[in-house]
């Protein structure tokens, strides 16, 4: 592949590979903000990254009994109403380095900050595909691909949601081209990319240049032989060749919860308290309700504060003051969600390491 129009990258994030380029911020900084700055979006590749041209940019909507349907950049924004949605962008291999101390795992070595959380402007999906009159008749998916940059494993980027995400009336999922009210940077997936509020980074394609609905998943192996949970008897790629068509494609990530940072404070000459902030992050099924947190693991749970939360798609912050706290320790946060689901203690090993959501921990 060639990396000779690769563009500059933010110099505020940990480099976790070069070519591809593949990046995350410390957690610690990241819960600074509510809206996630662009500098410190952590950046998940399979190829290079370049400035592409938004006035000659072009994507193809398949499908329509009259034939494909082109669009420009400039036709999404006359011809469309925009809109905006607070979402949190998370990568299913978030706190893979966690799961590999309990055995190997197959990818990239992330810690926690492969997380944002920004607001995202663009058009919603359901309109694009109600404008190109699609045939829907049959249809259970709507395929996406990218095809404007080489990738890892296959000859283009390509992944599929189920119709019925893409068309619900809410209107959640965006083709976007901007984000935090700017104009989507070449890290970011710019000039156009997919929004799939609720799922995993996976399926929210960059540089979105190709839309079909579909009676099938995309056939890509991003879609077919990557991002699935696999039983931890599969050990190996070898061993998961035959099995991958077994087991579902990941949608949305499990209730989870991260702890950023944990500062002793120093009260007096015989106390002391320990500062302890966070996120956390919902199952599509129901919103983060409260974190608590626990430094006897688990005998005793404090409720958190929680400092930010918007809409239904957010990520969740929080922090707590623990008094009387040892000089060292371990803190454990979990969270729950609005229907009484709790994060788990732990959770099953799996081969390429995704969707890892035991307790939160940090060691002061």
């Amino acid at each position: 592949m060639d990396y000779s129009q690769e563009v500059p990258h933010s110099q505020l994030l940990v480099v976790r590979g070069y070519e591809p380029f593949n990046a995350e911020p410390k957690a610690s900084a990241l819960v600074e903000f509510p809206l996630t700055p662009d500098d410190l979006v952590y950046c998940r590749n399979h190829g290079p990254v370049e400035d592409l041209d938004s006035d000659t940019y072009v994507f193809t909507v398949k499908g329509s009994p009259n034939g494909d349907v082109v669009l420009t950049m400039d036709d999404l924004m006359t011809k469309f109403t925009t809109y905006e949605v607070v979402a949190a962008l998370q990568c299913a291999g978030n706190r893979r380095k966690e799961m590999s101390f309990v055995k190997p795992v197959n990818g990239i070595l992330w810690e926690d900050g492969v997380i944002c959380n920004c607001r995202w402007g663009g058009v919603r999906l359901r309109d694009v595909l109600l404008y190109a009159n699609i045939n829907t008749e049959g249809a259970v998916h709507v395929q996406f691909g990218s095809h404007v940059t080489p990738c890892q494993d296959d000859t283009y980027y390509g992944v599929s949601i189920e119709l019925e995400k893409a068309m619900d009336e809410t209107g959640d999922v965006l083709l976007a081209y901007k984000m935090n009210g700017s104009p989507l940077s070449p890290d970011r997936g710019g000039p156009l990319r997919l929004v799939v509020p609720g799922y995993c980074g996976a399926r929210w394609v960059k540089w979105i240049d190709t839309i079909k609905v579909s009676p099938d998943e995309s056939p890509n192996y991003y879609q077919q032989r990557d991002y699935r949970i696999l039983p931890p008897e599969i050990e190996s790629k070898a061993a998961a060749a035959s099995v991958w068509s077994k087991y579902p494609s990941i949608t949305s990530l499990p209730l989870n919860s991260v702890i950023a940072s944990a500062l002793l404070r120093q009260n007096s000459t015989t106390t002391s308290s320990l500062a302890v902030r966070g996120y956390a992050t919902a199952h599509v099924s129901a919103q983060v309700a409260a974190v608590e947190v626990s430094v006897d693991d688990g005998e005793n749970w404090q409720t958190a504060r929680i400092t930010y939360q918007e809409g239904k798609w957010s990520w969740t912050l929080w922090e707590v003051i623990i008094e009387d706290v040892a000089e060292h320790g371990q803190v454990f946060s979990r969270a729950i969600d609005a229907k009484g689901h709790k994060q788990y203690k732990d959770c099953k090993w799996n081969m390429r390491g995704v969707a890892y959501n035991p307790w939160g921990t940090k060691k002061w």
